[in-house]
């Protein structure tokens, strides 16, 4: 089918946003694009150069560094999904980690970095045929896009869902540091001046906290489906 549509899915942290995302794109052979990613190599470049920890943010020193930090996304056909490049470094499994986790939202909340990864990200959805998730797709990056979806669950089986991830990646955490880490999240995501995560007005709310991902990814098919026929 030549027609491509845009489709941004945007929610809180650990409602699998990416997971829907990556098996959408490969079911319609669109590009996919992880905004999440981005946000967390940038929060990842500002740890290796000592700009942020858990007590301290030198936010002009990250935003005066931000011409120095250089992203791409480069195609695992092992793993069948594209991999997050820092300066040229595979850091995906760098970015996954609770260290990252509990600073991400500090250094998405800096206007200057939005802008910088904003920007980027319109360019790489300019040709349609695009999924992409984050917390501002569907209402700053693409809020004409033809699908949005607007993801969430409840904080308890996020938590569940991202400490299965963490252990089984063989980090040493415990359920309780998850749990606030996504609260604290979901606090600093829709209270942030510069674009907080909210429900565009035309998103599609699916709440994924009892259904499973095969029928989640069948459902949103089957809109897709309908959309790309009319």
């Amino acid at each position: 089918m030549d027609k491509k549509i845009t489709i941004a899915i945007d929610g809180f942290s650990s409602t699998g946003k990416s997971t829907l995302a990556k098996q959408l794109a490969r079911y319609l052979g669109y590009v996919y694009v992880d905004t999440g990613a981005m946000y967390r190599a940038v929060t990842l470049y500002a740890m290796q150069i000592g700009l942020i920890d858990n007590d301290f943010f030198n936010r002009e020193g990250l935003i005066e560094h931000l011409d120095d930090v250089t992203l791409q996304f480069l195609y695992n056909p092992v793993l069948e999904f594209a991999e997050m490049y820092l300066n040229e470094v595979n850091v995906e499994k760098e970015i996954r980690t609770l260290a990252v986790s509990q600073l991400v939202s500090r250094v998405a909340e800096v206007p200057q970095v939005r802008h910088k990864l904003v920007e980027q990200q319109k360019h790489m959805g300019e040709a349609k045929g695009v999924v992409m998730d984050g917390r501002d797709i569907g209402t700053v990056v693409f809020p004409n896009a033809e699908l949005k979806i607007f993801m969430n669950a409840s904080p308890e089986t996020r938590a569940q869902r991202r400490f299965k991830e963490l252990t089984g990646l063989g980090q040493v955490v415990t359920y309780d540091e998850v749990y606030k880490n996504v609260v604290e999240r979901d606090y600093m995501d829709t209270h942030r001046e510069d674009s907080p995560l909210v429900k565009a007005d035309d998103a599609i709310e699916m709440d994924n906290s009892n259904i499973t991902k095969q029928e989640q990814l069948q459902k949103v098919i089957d809109i897709v489906n309908k959309m790309l026929a009319e």
